[in-house]
């Protein structure tokens, strides 16, 4: 019982660490306007994503453009966009090995199997979520050294975007999901003995039982 609740706790966890990838990887707030010294009374601010930039007026109308370049890009938005992808790949591909292996489907009926995927599954989970780290933190490393720098105009300075933070928390979620389903399937939590089922009483042919189960 209690594998069953790790396992299905871990699958809950991963399906929304997935889908907040996914949610990080669109949104176009990564890098947003600093309002410091003379830029607080801008009438504007600037949102750069991983694929659009965003303008976004004090009237509340926006403006996106999709990047036009890949190769103008900087290296750290080349980087987050390949590792971000591969994440979310990573993350589906998780989320399909763990529901095959599960207990509540029956795509696989030897246990000993299931309980492989499964650790298979919590392991490729665990790989999407450090895939999703390093460009996170990069980029994160590089917003707050632009902006202490003095070289680096107010204009030009950016604060850390929501995607970013929804990206920690996906992270976060796919390493405890995966962590949760690697342990599911653990000697401790199925128990140190196996499962010892009572021996059947054999019949003789002229249907009495054999005399050997008489004391």
């Amino acid at each position: 019982m209690l594998a069953v609740c790790l396992e299905l706790l871990g699958l809950a966890l991963c399906v929304t660490g997935s889908l907040l990838v996914m949610v990080a990887c669109g949104l176009p707030m990564w890098k947003v306007t600093a309002f410091i010294d003379t830029n607080i009374v801008v009438a504007q601010s600037i949102w750069d994503g991983l694929w659009m930039s965003c303008v976004v007026q004090s009237t509340g109308q926006m403006q996106c453009k999709f990047h036009d370049s890949v190769l103008a890009l900087t290296h750290d938005l080349q980087t987050a966009r390949a590792l971000t992808v591969t994440s979310a790949v990573l993350a589906v591909l998780g989320l399909t090995v763990t529901v095959a292996g599960a207990q509540c489907t029956n795509c696989i009926m030897d246990e000993v199997v299931k309980a492989r995927v499964v650790n298979v599954g919590g392991a490729i989970h665990i790989i999407s979520a450090l895939f999703m780290l390093v460009p996170l933190c990069w980029m994160a490393n590089n917003i707050i050294v632009d902006f202490y720098d003095p070289q680096v105009p107010p204009s030009k300075k950016r604060e850390i975007g929501a995607a970013i933070y929804v990206g920690w928390a996906a992270t976060a979620l796919l390493l405890l999901g995966g962590t949760l389903l690697c342990c599911s399937f653990s000697q401790m939590v199925r128990g140190s003995y196996p499962i010892k089922y009572p021996t059947t009483k054999t019949i003789a042919v002229s249907g009495d039982f054999d005399k050997n189960h008489y004391v």
